[in-house]
């Protein structure tokens, strides 16, 4: 089994990556030349460090980097600078996503588990998931204001619309942290179907090393995968 994990050298990121070194899954990671990783996971034997930018990548430079990979799983996100949040490329979580379903079904000897990092700020409304009037007007107001929001909207739009639960090629699984905190280990949590508390109004939170080693748990674990694929698990520490 080979991994591919993109935004490796964000916090959620390198956590992910040492879920796979801890069970010595070879890992490729795509970071750009200034990003900066910890000294464990530079030079690690299961790791394999490619650097790029994945919005610059060229078609055959793509289709290089997803050679052998049988799970791809995407901790990208937006730089929280003014640049990161306003500039560009706005949407590129979900032109990420898109370019790899699309480079993938022109494979067709090839078959892949993609798992996305989302938000508990995502509605997912085709699963019958409602917002009450005051959490309507914040997401509405955040989707219109905030492009990696609407970013993240926009791809988890698209791997439950376009790509849905019958593609032969991909399947996927779209995980939702709630307030993203940061523990040294991990910790007691539970999975749930849609969102149990208010995102805007009564968040809970969900440390970052849970998030990994749940997307480590889908990755090896068939029963797993079988309960949540094509769906999007909510995620929050007990």
């Amino acid at each position: 089994m080979r991994v591919l994990v993109l935004g490796a050298s964000g916090a959620t990121g390198q956590q992910v990556v040492r879920q796979f070194i801890y069970r010595q899954i070879h890992t490729r990671i795509l970071i750009r030349k200034s990003a900066v990783l910890p000294k464990e996971l530079q030079g690690n034997p299961w790791v394999e460090i490619v650097q790029g930018n994945i919005s610059e990548l060229k078609d055959t430079e793509l289709n290089h980097l997803l050679r052998d990979c049988d799970v791809i799983i995407c901790c990208l996100g937006h730089n929280m600078t003014v640049k990161g949040i306003f500039g560009k490329p706005r949407y590129l979580v979900f032109d990420t996503i898109k370019r790899i379903c699309e480079t993938v079904k022109q494979r067709a000897d090839k078959r892949v588990k993609l798992i996305l990092m989302g938000t508990t700020g995502y509605t997912n409304t085709l699963a019958g998931e409602r917002n009450s009037m005051g959490e309507k007007i914040i997401m509405s107001i955040l989707k219109l204001l905030l492009p990696p929001h609407r970013d993240n909207v926009t791809a988890a739009n698209y791997l439950i619309a376009e790509i849905g639960g019958k593609d032969e090629q991909i399947e996927w699984v779209i995980v939702r942290p709630d307030a993203l905190v940061n523990h040294n280990e991990t910790s007691p949590y539970e999975i749930c179907e849609s969102p149990i508390r208010s995102p805007i109004f009564n968040s809970g939170t969900t440390s970052r090393i849970n998030v990994s080693h749940f997307m480590a748990e889908l990755t090896v674990e068939d029963s797993l995968w079988s309960q949540w694929k094509s769906n999007t698990p909510v995620i929050y520490n007990k």
